[in-house]
C-alpha cells in the first residue's frame, strides 16, 4: 500500500485503520474534534458518519481477534501480514455485501440483457472494470458508498422510489463526494412528482420522498444531534472549503500522483490561478462553471423523466463536477465511472473507451502505489472482455453512439457523417496507442531534469481532454434524445 512502513502519516491502509482505533477507542462527541486523544492532523475523520460507524464495526472485529491492531496511540503505523489480512477481507466483505449484489441485480433487470447468459456477461465486464479493483484493493479504499448509490438506482429502475432515496441517503451519509450524484437523483424523482401533477398523486409521492430523507438522514447523525456545535464540526470536516481550490490537484506539488485531470489542474500549467485568484473568489468561479455546466442535464431530466435519461444524467453531471468543481481528487473519477459501468450494455463502445481512459487518469497514483503490473493486467484483461462480449470495433455507427438524433439535425451541414464509425475507430485506436505508449513511458522512462514531472502532467492533461470531449459526447446525447418521450407514458 502507499505509505506502508513511511512515517509519519504511512498512508490510506493507516488512514482506515486509525479511523477504526478512533471510534472505537474514544466517545462519539470526540471523533471530529482535535483533542489530546484525537489529533485531526493525522488522518482526522473528514468522512459523514457513516463512515465512522462503518469504521467502528471493523474495529469491534479488529479488537476480538487482536487488541494491539486498533490499541489508542500505540496502534499508529501498524503493519503486519495478519492485519493486512483482515484489513483486505474487510473490504471483500463490503464488496460481497453490498457492491457486487448491486452490480449482478442492475444486470439482470435490465430489458436489453434478455437472457441470463447476456446478463452475466454485462455483469462480469462491470465488476471487471479495473479502476475500482485498483482503487479498493490496492490503494485501499471502501466501495460502499458507490455500492448504496447503486442500490439506489436499482430500486428507481423498479419505480421503488422510497427505497431508492433511502439507498442514496445511505451513499450520501457515507462519502460527501455522493453530491456528484445528487442532482440526477433530485431532477428525475421531482420530474416524475411533476408528471404525477402536485395537485395529487405527484404531492403524495413528494411528501413520501421528503419524509423518507428526512428520517433516513436522522437516523445517521442522531448521535451527533445533541448539540450544533457538534453537527457544525462534523460539517467543517466534511466540507473544509478554507483549504482551496487545488487542495488535492497541485501541479506544483512535489508528489507526482497529485495531478488531477481536470480543468482547473490543467490550465494551472499555462495559467497560474492560485496566483491571481483569492480562494474565495475561486471558490465562486468554481460553483459558478459546475452549475452552469450540469443545468442543461438536469433541466431536460426534470422536464422529461425517464430511466434512460436518468442514468445518463448520472454520467454527465458527475463528470461535470470532477471537471469543474472545488477540491478534486484523482479517485473523484471512480464517481463518474461507476454510472458510465451502468450504460455499458447501451453504448458499450464509448463506455468502454471512458473506462479505460478513467484507468489510466489515476495512473501517477498507481504507479506511485506500486500496481504498474496490476494496472497492466487488469486494463487488459477489461478490454479484452469488452471486445469479446460486445464486440466494441463493430459498434460505433452514429446509431449505436446514440447520436442519431443528433445526425439528423445535422443532415445537409455535416457529409461527414457517413465516414463517422471509421473516423471514431480511428481515434479510439489512437487513444489507446496513446495511452499505452505513456503508460510504458511512465514507468520506465526518466524524465528530463529541467521537467521532473513531465510524464504525470502528460497524462492528467490528456485524460482531461478526453473527459471534456466525453462531456459533450453526453451532453448531446441527452440533449437530443428522443427516447425520452416514450418512456415519458409508463412514469404517467
Amino acid at each position: 500500500f502507499l505509505g506502508a512502513g513511511k512515517p509519519p502519516m504511512y498512508g490510506d491502509y493507516e488512514a482506515q485503520r486509525h479511523w477504526q482505533e478512533v471510534t472505537y477507542n474514544l466517545p462519539i462527541r470526540q471523533w471530529y474534534f482535535n483533542t489530546s486523544d484525537n489529533n485531526l492532523l493525522y488522518w482526522g475523520l473528514d468522512y459523514p458518519p457513516l463512515t465512522a460507524y462503518h469504521s467502528f464495526v471493523c474495529a469491534y472485529i479488529a479488537k476480538l481477534i487482536n487488541p494491539d491492531w486498533i490499541a489508542l496511540h500505540t496502534s499508529r503505523g501498524y503493519e503486519s501480514q495478519p492485519h493486512k489480512l483482515f484489513m483486505r477481507t474487510t473490504v471483500f466483505v463490503a464488496d460481497l455485501l453490498v457492491y457486487i449484489p448491486a452490480v449482478i441485480l442492475y444486470c439482470f433487470s435490465l430489458k436489453e440483457t434478455s437472457t441470463k447468459k447476456k446478463a452475466s456477461i454485462c455483469a462480469l465486464c462491470i465488476l471487471l472494470y479495473p479502476g475500482l479493483i485498483l482503487i479498493d484493493h490496492g490503494h485501499f479504499q471502501y466501495p460502499l458508498s458507490l455500492g448504496f448509490a447503486l442500490w439506489g438506482v436499482l430500486y428507481l429502475s423498479y419505480d421503488w422510489d422510497l427505497w431508492g432515496s433511502v439507498a442514496f441517503c445511505l451513499a450520501l451519509n457515507y462519502k460527501q463526494m455522493e453530491l456528484y450524484h445528487s442532482l440526477p437523483f433530485f431532477c428525475y424523482l421531482l420530474g416524475k412528482c411533476f408528471k404525477k401533477g402536485l395537485r395529487g398523486k405527484g404531492l403524495a409521492l413528494l411528501t413520501k420522498i421528503a419524509g423518507t430523507v428526512v428520517v433516513s438522514f436522522a437516523v445517521c447523525w442522531l448521535p451527533f444531534c445533541t448539540d450544533m456545535e457538534q453537527i457544525m464540526q462534523v460539517l467543517r470536516r466534511l466540507f473544509p472549503i478554507d483549504r482551496g481550490l487545488f487542495e488535492a490537484c497541485m501541479f506544483s506539488s512535489p508528489h507526482p500522483a497529485d495531478k488531477v485531470a481536470n480543468i482547473w489542474c490543467s490550465l494551472s500549467v499555462l495559467i497560474k490561478i492560485k496566483n491571481i485568484v483569492s480562494p474565495q473568489t475561486q471558490l465562486k468561479l468554481s460553483f459558478a462553471v459546475t452549475f452552469l455546466s450540469l443545468l442543461p442535464t438536469c433541466i431536460k431530466l426534470t422536464v422529461q423523466p425517464s430511466l434512460r435519461g436518468f442514468k445518463f444524467a448520472l454520467v454527465s453531471c458527475a463528470l461535470s463536477f470532477f471537471l469543474f468543481s472545488f477540491q478534486v481528487h484523482e479517485k473523484s473519477i471512480l464517481l463518474v465511472s461507476v454510472p458510465v459501468c451502468l450504460i455499458l450494455n447501451e453504448i458499450p463502445f464509448m463506455a468502454t473507451w471512458f473506462l479505460l481512459v478513467s484507468t489510466f487518469s489515476m495512473l501517477p497514483l498507481l504507479l506511485k502505489d506500486g500496481l504498474l503490473l496490476a494496472y497492466a493486467v487488469t486494463t487488459l484483461a477489461f478490454l479484452s472482455a469488452c471486445v469479446a462480449s460486445f464486440s466494441i470495433l463493430e459498434k460505433t455507427s452514429a446509431e449505436d453512439l446514440q447520436l442519431k438524433p443528433f445526425s439528423l439535425s445535422l443532415k445537409g451541414y455535416v457529409s461527414w457523417f457517413k465516414s463517422f464509425p471509421k473516423i471514431v475507430r480511428s481515434l479510439f485506436l489512437l487513444s489507446v496507442t496513446l495511452m499505452g505508449v505513456l503508460s510504458v513511458m511512465s514507468a520506465a522512462v526518466h524524465p528530463p531534469q529541467r521537467l521532473p514531472d513531465l510524464f504525470p502532467v502528460s497524462v492528467s492533461l490528456i485524460s482531461c481532454l478526453h473527459f471534456v470531449l466525453f462531456l459533450v459526447y453526453f451532453n448531446v446525447v441527452i440533449l437530443w434524445d428522443s427516447k425520452n418521450s416514450r418512456s415519458q407514458k409508463k412514469i404517467s
